[in-house]
């Protein structure tokens, strides 16, 4: 660790900057509100630390000694870096960034933003998404929301959504499949899904098929998609069926351009909103959290967003 800083007071500093530059004791009293013999005798007082003189005192002014202009450059410098850091951070706009996977950001958070914006005005909304399990130590944002089971060490977490996982199709399998069609028929059409992870880390097909008491079998049709929006498409494009869960499928559901063909499975998982766990939130924090909680208990209180399976 650095040790302590040797440095005289800050306003010794500023005086001996405005004399120095003036080349005058009254006009950079002038200048920083202070009487002649009061910049005098901060002047006096850096010399004192410095063991020597740093201005030649003459009839009509001051002017510096070597060692003052070198000390002058150093200080002007010095001041007029920290002068401008200053205006800019005056003039930067306040930030919130919020860390999420891009599933939830594309499907749930984007269609929002417009309205979380308008809770906080004037403040930055800041978007960043990863595909990996979510470390509150590595990241920088204030708030995030992620896929899991609620265990993230440092944070406190809020459950926004359980994980509820229906099977989804475009209108034409639909339309072949039928109502109340056996889970097992799904099994006639290429199953789109995800890379598997270890440990597993959401639903996958064996999961669904294993609670609907379908026998697990090798699937040879599946296709496997890197991200979640390319299994969405590739559902409503008509080439296969996909688990949706329902915070990310409720718009397709709804505008019908996806349409649920199998039972709903619920786990213990689910989206949470993490935020700090040793630190208190701020007053625009505490504003999006409510936010976000609301529009979560909005959406689970729309049914006619979330077709059911017949």
């Amino acid at each position: 660790m650095a040790g302590k800083l040797q440095l005289p007071p800050l306003q010794v500093l500023v005086v001996f900057e405005a004399a120095a530059r003036h080349g005058n004791f009254t006009a950079a009293g002038n200048e920083l509100g202070l009487t002649q013999p009061a910049v005098s005798q901060r002047i006096q007082m850096l010399e004192n630390l410095l063991n020597g003189p740093l201005f030649e005192r003459r009839h009509r002014g001051v002017q510096l000694t070597e060692s003052g202009a070198a000390l002058y450059q150093i200080v002007r410098a010095s001041l007029m870096e920290i002068s401008e850091q200053l205006e800019r951070t005056r003039h930067q706009r306040s930030t919130l960034r919020i860390d999420t996977d891009m599933g939830f950001a594309s499907y749930w958070l984007l269609p929002r933003m417009n309205a979380l914006q308008a809770l906080i005005p004037g403040v930055e909304v800041q978007v960043s998404t990863s595909p990996n399990d979510y470390n509150f130590r590595d990241s920088n944002a204030h708030l995030a929301i992620y896929f899991g089971n609620g265990n993230w060490p440092g944070t406190q977490a809020q459950r926004l959504f359980p994980e509820d996982v229906v099977p989804v199709c475009n209108h034409k399998i639909i339309s072949r499949l039928g109502d109340n069609s056996p889970p097992s028929e799904l099994l006639n059409y290429p199953l789109l899904k995800l890379p598997e992870t270890r440990p597993q880390r959401w639903l996958t097909w064996d999961d669904w098929f294993r609670a609907q008491g379908v026998p697990q079998q090798h699937h040879a049709d599946s296709r496997t998609y890197n991200a979640y929006s390319l299994v969405i498409q590739a559902a409503v494009e008509g080439q296969g069926i996909a688990l949706g869960w329902r915070p990310l499928v409720a718009a397709f559901l709804e505008s019908k351009q996806l349409f649920v063909c199998g039972p709903e499975v619920r786990t213990e998982r689910g989206y949470y909103l993490l935020s700090s766990g040793g630190k208190p939130a701020s007053l625009q924090q505490e504003k999006v959290i409510a936010w976000l909680l609301n529009e979560a208990w909005n959406f689970h209180h729309q049914p006619y967003l979330l077709p059911e399976y017949k």
